[in-house]
């Protein structure tokens, strides 16, 4: 990840805390998706680059779900976050930073455990 701000990707700004993720968008608008319904985390690219934006995060959950830009303001900080979802995959990160076609990389989903209903438990990819 580059020191030099992307635009208009640093003009997103994601935050969030031990409850949820919260993506803010340039025009004041905001998406959210709490931990504890956290189901799967994507990273989406697209053939626009590099004139446009070209890799998103999706963490989706339920009904709700945050789409970041990568170069979003706080991305550093959300990646590191990502990264402590118990089974997290860095490599389709890694796979994702080198692709210019139109995918999505799946870093981590929920694995529902039988045995306890809506299961908070174990990941994988």
């Amino acid at each position: 990840m580059s020191d030099h701000p992307l635009y208009p990707e640093s003009l997103f700004t994601v935050t969030f805390d031990e409850a949820e993720c919260t993506c803010t968008r340039p025009g004041g608008q905001k998406e959210s998706v709490r931990w504890d319904a956290l189901e799967e985390v994507l990273l989406m690219t697209t053939d626009q680059g590099p004139l446009e934006p070209d890799v998103f995060w999706v963490l989706s959950g339920g009904e709700t779900g945050v789409v970041v830009p990568q170069g979003a303001t706080g991305e550093r900080a959300l990646l590191e976050r990502l990264q402590q979802l118990p089974g997290f995959d860095s490599r389709p990160v890694i796979e994702a930073m080198g692709c210019t076609d139109n995918r999505q990389f799946s870093c981590w989903k929920r694995v529902r455990d039988p045995d306890r209903g809506s299961g908070a438990g174990a990941t994988t990819t």
